[in-house]
């Protein structure tokens, strides 16, 4: 049985107080203005670690030195001004132990009969283990937001790198495609230099004949035929890898025809139809004008197209990819990414969007391909983008766009 408040000495003795100090959940303690213990309830005495006796009739300063100036500038505030303290918190420790404790205190005045103050009663509530948690609450935070910092950083670079990757296979597409045309009109231009040095050690022999001549002619025409097509088809490709490399480098907003940029972006990614035995059909509605943003246009794109060539048609099983262009309404353009591959299973589909999912990822994939697609489409472009797959039923993948993308508005 707890132990009775022990009495006081200006403090008046009533048995309905004792009973309210003897039976309540938090430390409470009657002050003298000078600072000495007039009363003390039992709850104190537990989480103080001090004792009724040894207590009452002494100061302040006495009893707990350490805490002994701070409380003597609270009594005094309140017996100069009359304003009760509360809410303040009190760091220190146990009577005989090294262990710091906090608790929160709140401190009104005793007024006497005439209303001068006679005393200060003290409410303390130990709030040691609250705070603990506090802080390790804090702790964990501040771990878990540089955990989540550096883990956005690695989700940005690894990003960058996929991009890179992208633009360095549409650089060896292109490279691939340029060579035929190149390669073409190289072995022509030899073939003619040759014809030219027989023509001319001909003609200074003086035995020039009208068939020589004429077949002389007819080489000059057809290599030149040759050459025209072939360093024009190059010039195609160079323009084409070159509007597309200028438009993923800057992401400045601007007009272009979606259809036309759309057929150039693909022309680059075409070399990895043979090897992957796939056909590649497009069908793109003319005049679709957009005043958008054609560098990440072109980049989701081609995300699409890789990740529909690497996954759609596993161990080398062909098929076709499709992909449509047409407008949506007056003020929208949609585009259909189709292909007749294996498909998802609902799990994969769910996650098909989401960071680092990959169902190749022991073929080194990262699983940020079609991620970057949707952050691309809903954030930088201002569309929508909805995925429909089953599996061995293909995946399509429609795509709808403002024609003028968020960030310049519409003129008029």
């Amino acid at each position: 049985m707890r132990s009775s408040v022990v009495q006081e000495v200006q403090f008046p003795k009533q048995p309905a107080l004792q009973l309210i100090y003897d039976t309540a959940p938090i430390g409470l303690a009657y002050l003298s203005p000078d600072c000495r213990y007039l009363l003390i309830n039992q709850r104190l005495t537990e989480i103080c670690g001090i004792s009724v006796e040894g207590h009452l009739g002494r100061t302040v300063r006495d009893c707990v030195p350490g805490l002994a100036d701070a409380v003597e500038a609270i009594v005094r505030s309140i017996m100069e001004t009359g304003d009760p303290v509360t809410g303040i918190e009190v760091n220190g420790q146990r009577t005989g132990q090294n262990e710091d404790r906090c608790w929160i205190t709140y401190w009104h005045p005793q007024r006497g009969p005439n209303g001068n103050i006679v005393g200060v009663n003290v409410a303390a509530e130990e709030i040691t283990e609250r705070k603990r948690s506090e802080r390790e609450i804090r702790g964990a935070r501040d771990a878990a937001e540089a955990a989540l910092h550096h883990l956005q950083e690695t989700q940005a670079s690894l990003i960058e790198a996929e991009k890179l990757a992208a633009l360095g296979r549409l650089v060896a597409g292109v490279a691939h495609e340029i060579n035929s045309p190149v390669g073409t009109s190289l072995t022509v231009a030899s073939v003619l230099e040759r014809k030219c040095a027989a023509f001319a050690a001909e003609v200074a022999r003086g035995g020039l004949k009208r068939s020589s001549l004429n077949e002389f002619i007819e080489v000059v025409e057809d290599a030149s035929a040759l050459l025209v097509t072939n360093l024009n088809r190059a010039a195609e490709l160079v323009q084409s890898f070159k509007q597309v490399t200028v438009d993923r480098s800057y992401l400045d907003q601007r007009h272009f025809d979606a259809g036309e940029f759309t057929v150039e972006v693909l022309a680059g990614l075409r070399p990895a139809l043979p090897k992957n035995n796939v056909t590649l059909h497009v069908d793109c509605e003319p005049g679709l004008t957009a005043d958008s943003y054609p560098g990440p246009y072109g980049q989701a794109l081609t995300n699409l197209f890789l990740n529909s060539v690497m996954h759609a048609f596993p161990d080398g099983k062909g098929g076709n990819i499709n992909v449509g262009l047409r407008a949506s309404g007056m003020d929208h353009i949609e585009i259909m990414f189709a292909d007749d591959g294996c498909g998802m299973s609902l799990e994969v589909r769910r996650q098909a969007f989401n960071p680092f999912f990959t169902t190749r990822r022991d073929g080194g994939r990262i699983g940020l391909g079609l991620h970057i697609v949707h952050n691309i489409v809903t954030n930088r472009l201002g569309g929508e983008l909805h995925l429909d797959s089953a599996p061995g039923e293909g995946t399509k993948i429609s795509i709808v766009l403002p024609r003028v993308a968020p960030g310049r508005p519409p003129a008029g």
